[in-house]
């Protein structure tokens, strides 16, 4: 059996193995075709080569069995990496230097079980020529409806564009309204823009969104977790609005009506612990309805213009040189300035007590303490989670 794979955490393959393996990935990316938290599992226990060497022979735990049984014996991992050869593209795995670790850490804190589609992607399948890691280190997510009004499109326009002018990515799912309008308004100004999709990225969806998406191509980025060839399908939109928050700051919904898919998006954001904002529209516009409905039960916060949107999902803000001591909670807002004051100067804490003494829910908290810790503000021992002893004063 080959060491033990994460989607958690990028490792380099050696030189020897790295085709066998990115085979390996191609080929179990076509078998589930979508999120599986039970083949994750099963990759970080045993390897990516050891895990569809048993998916190939059905050597499996009963929770793989189904969802295997109906592709298992389709190996077109040769065929699919030729088809993104072709298409200019290539396959994204955790294997690569390119694998997104930073926004996958909140799917990998997510507890099993609770929802099927909240798992981390197997692999990434990418068009463009820009590095997926490096686009998305400051990253906004715009959503909203399909049938969107001018109202709704204007102050799309004009966000997007003050939030691409400030370095920005723009991430959306390149749908009809306001998701199309995101794309085109950061293309206006040069800016990267990511396009996540529920289909192969060589099945432009929808159709008439294929110059758009090709455009995207060519300077941003279209991304997906399907294959090449999949067609789209209601449930995978859904999966697919996992990775549009994950790999996004925070999301922004601009115009939604009460029964508008971005809800599910915010509701993607807010387990990944990331902030979900809203704008508001006239109290007449059923556009607008869902959006209200997000502020008003506290689903989301009421952002009017770009410098709003950055105050909330802004990077950790570092305090300019001074001749006080650095306080490290100076540069941290929301969620994670509670996560960090709830940890004690001595000792350490479990997550779930963290979230008891600062009233953010867990999957928050697990999301949080590992970004904290990448910050270099905490740490963790055998007891829990701890503040450090000497925090970053830069």
């Amino acid at each position: 059996m080959d060491g033990g794979d994460s989607g958690c955490s990028g490792s380099a393959a050696s030189g020897g193995d790295a085709d066998e393996r990115r085979l390996a990935w191609a080929y179990l990316s076509r078998v589930v075709q979508g999120p599986c938290a039970a083949l994750s599992s099963l990759i970080e226990s045993v390897g990516v080569l050891e895990a569809a060497r048993a998916v190939r022979e059905c050597e499996l735990p009963e929770s793989l069995l189904g969802p295997t049984v109906m592709r298992r014996e389709i190996d077109s991992a040769a065929r699919d990496l030729e088809v993104m050869e072709r298409l200019g593209g290539r396959v994204v795995t955790p294997d690569d230097a390119e694998w997104p670790t930073w926004r996958m850490l909140g799917l990998c804190q997510l507890e099993p079980g609770r929802d099927r589609d909240g798992a981390v992607p197997l692999v990434l399948w990418v068009r463009g020529p820009r590095s997926l890691v490096e686009s998305s280190e400051r990253a906004i997510a715009v959503v909203g409806a399909r049938c969107s009004s001018g109202y709704g499109e204007h102050v799309t326009g004009e966000i997007v564009g003050d939030l691409a002018a400030q370095g920005w990515t723009i991430v959306s799912g390149a749908a009809f309204g306001i998701d199309g309008t995101a794309h085109r308004a950061a293309l206006a100004v040069g800016a990267p823009t990511i396009a996540v999709l529920a289909c192969g990225v060589d099945r432009p969806y929808p159709a008439q969104h294929e110059r758009l998406l090709a455009e995207i191509a060519e300077t941003g980025l279209v991304i997906s977790e399907y294959p090449p060839g999949t067609v789209a399908h209601k449930n995978q939109f859904l999966a697919r609005n996992r990775l549009i928050a994950a790999l996004a700051d925070g999301v922004l919904v601009v115009e939604a009506g009460l029964r508008s898919g971005a809800r599910n998006t915010v509701k993607w954001a807010r387990r990944l612990g990331r902030p979900a904002l809203a704008i508001p529209g006239p109290v007449t516009a059923a556009a607008s309805a869902g959006c209200h409905r997000m502020i008003r039960e506290g689903e989301a916060l009421l952002v009017t213009r770009a410098e709003e949107v950055i105050d909330e999902a802004g990077p950790l803000r570092l305090s300019l040189p001074t001749t006080q001591p650095f306080d490290p909670s100076d540069r941290l807002q929301g969620d994670e300035a509670s996560v960090y004051a709830t940890l004690p100067r001595i000792g350490s804490r479990q997550p779930r007590a963290i979230a008891e003494n600062s009233g953010v829910e867990l999957p928050a908290v697990r999301a949080i303490l590992p970004a904290l810790e990448l910050a270099g503000l905490v740490g963790m021992d055998e007891d829990g989670w701890h503040r450090t002893a000497n925090p970053p004063s830069r």
